[in-house]
């Protein structure tokens, strides 16, 4: 099998940055004062580890033939200064769905084993955390239906 390669474009220009792939735009705090309506770098890579996660927890779900309703990723990231790199980040994956903790234990392992970012991060950064439910106080109004996998 051919190894797959991925593309990300970003530019800079009179105080903003973005980055584009596909037909996608991200809007990047790259402005030397910072910006709160964009992601900074060590925020862009929590998020690609989120949506890693939840991508390999759907694709597990779809493999195993049960159901997940909704997944949420929390994610603290520590920063350390000399030499500047993420020393640690640490998770919590939230699950909504009725199987069984053998089977909510089993996308965990999946999502770590199988996720390229979470591989790749975990390589060289100190990587922890832990599954739960996703109760329905936890996720309020966001998750309304059930996704099939």
């Amino acid at each position: 099998m051919a190894d797959l390669e991925y593309f990300v474009t970003s530019k800079f220009s009179q105080g903003v940055g973005r980055a584009f792939c596909k037909e996608a735009e991200i809007p990047l705090d790259t402005a030397l004062e910072g910006s709160t309506d964009a992601f900074n770098p060590a925020e862009l890579l929590l998020a690609a580890i989120s949506a890693c996660m939840t991508k390999g927890a759907l694709r597990a779900a779809k493999l195993n033939n049960f159901e997940i309703r909704a997944i949420e990723v929390k994610l603290k990231g520590t920063r350390q200064d000399a030499p500047p790199r993420m020393a640690r980040i640490e998770y919590e994956l939230l699950v909504d769905t009725d199987e069984p903790d053998r089977r909510l234990e089993l996308i965990h392992r999946n999502v770590l084993k199988f996720g390229t970012v979470t591989s790749t991060v975990a390589t060289g950064t100190e990587l922890t955390g832990h599954i739960r439910r996703l109760e329905t106080k936890d996720r309020g109004e966001q998750a309304t239906g059930a996704v099939k996998c």
